[in-house]
């Protein structure tokens, strides 16, 4: 019973900062043009990494989600030091997670985070464009490839990205790291890590080795890490937490060292522990700052269990849950329309095609989609004719990925 007390707590107390940020990162999502970040991301020097580390800190991608966008921008001709830069600062943090850092933890973490993905990002942007020359760049759109803008029913658009694509997308972290909070709250003893009070370097240390193999996005880390600082865990490691978990694993380092080279790697890696470390132990050292993240303490601690939720958190709590359900719902109608259903053709409409180069990249997307047996595009109709017996969800993520709008 206690579990359940404490998960319904944790929340009602994230749930509305939480769809606030996912309804910014809708706005960001339709209103930013698909080709501005390739725009101004090319070059040498510190505007682009600036450029590429303010682009990615609002941005709600994990360490894996923002990989295909990284190669993306590769692939655009953007600088080396800018895609370190983005892949450093982008999984860091975003709206979505400042928003509900502040909820469950505070003002310090809530500046903190973005604070430290804009420093890493542009500190390991600079070391990556200086070590390492610019990978080979793969072929690229024609300059009259133009991405169009999103479609004309934009508030529609937001509301699906937002509290659709975004809850999908997240969804299941996010309730893996709430179910790891509550489990935390009720297991872990209060006094567990204050017999570590005395060494919090090694406290950081420790937090590493758990952060780095493990896969949680920058919103699902919070309420670990906030439970885990109720629990006594320095802020200085709960910060490593919420910078480390987010911004590395095994899988994005195995994959951005196929793609991006071992020396580009190893500083990637390299620059997200040290600074990790360093911002950490600011924190710790700081008495004016420690003193402000008592509040993450006060607002998740077992003794503020008792405490009476609010009537807007627990709207909004219902309202998150039922977003869960529905993306749960969704996807398990997928797999079964997908498993039962024969091998059918399916007309999609795709924007942005403009040119041969684009039809080809769109058909060499959905061609390598497992169940798609043709794939036909039309670039005078801006449609595409699928043939198999993929999901429509599946076209989605591929024609996105590969830089068109599906409509």
């Amino acid at each position: 019973m206690n579990f359940l007390h404490s998960l319904l707590h944790i929340t009602a107390e994230m749930s509305p900062y939480l769809l606030l940020g996912f309804f910014v990162a809708g706005v960001l999502h339709v209103f930013v043009p698909s080709d501005f970040y390739r725009n101004y991301l090319t070059g040498k020097g510190l505007k682009p990494v600036l450029i590429a580390t303010l682009l990615g800190i609002p941005l709600p991608l994990c360490s894996c989600g923002v990989i295909p966008t990284a190669v993306g921008l590769r692939n655009e001709k953007a600088s080396a030091g800018a895609v370190g830069a983005f892949l450093i600062a982008t999984p860091q943090t975003g709206v979505d997670s400042i928003v509900a850092t502040y909820s469950l933890m505070g003002l310090t973490f809530a500046l903190f985070r973005p604070l430290a993905a804009l420093v890493t990002g542009i500190v390991g942007g600079m070391l990556i464009g200086f070590y390492c020359s610019d990978a080979k760049k793969s072929q690229t759109m024609d300059d009259s490839c133009e991405i169009p803008a999103k479609s004309s029913n934009r508030f529609v658009a937001i509301l699906r990205y937002a509290f659709v694509d975004m809850v999908r997308n997240i969804g299941a972290r996010l309730v893996a790291g709430l179910i790891i909070a509550a489990v935390i709250q009720v297991a872990v003893p209060d006094s567990f890590f204050l017999q570590f009070n005395d060494l919090p370097f090694l406290q950081m240390l420790v937090m590493l080795v758990v952060a780095v193999p493990m896969y949680v996005c920058s919103t699902g880390s919070i309420p670990i890490a906030a439970a885990l600082l109720a629990k006594g865990l320095t802020p200085g490691a709960a910060l490593v937490l919420l910078m480390a978990g987010p911004a590395v694993n095994f899988g994005s380092i195995l994959v951005i060292s196929k793609t991006m080279g071992r020396k580009f790697c190893s500083l990637y890696i390299a620059v997200i522990v040290l600074g990790a470390l360093f911002f950490g132990t600011i924190l710790n050292n700081t008495d004016f700052l420690f003193s402000f993240s008592d509040e993450a303490m006060q607002r998740v601690n077992g003794t503020n269990m008792t405490h009476h939720t609010s009537p807007v958190g627990i709207v909004c709590g219902i309202l998150l849950t039922l977003m869960l359900l529905n993306v749960f719902i969704m996807s398990m109608f997928n797999l079964f329309k997908k498993e039962k259903t024969e091998s059918s053709e399916t007309l999609y409409r795709v924007e942005g095609m403009k040119c041969n180069h684009c039809k080809a990249s769109v058909e060499k997307a959905l061609l390598k989609l497992k169940g798609v047996e043709s794939a036909e595009a039309n670039l005078e109709q801006k449609t595409v004719k699928v043939k198999g017996t993929v999901s429509a969800d599946a076209v989605r993520k591929a024609v996105e990925e590969a830089g068109f709008e599906f409509i």
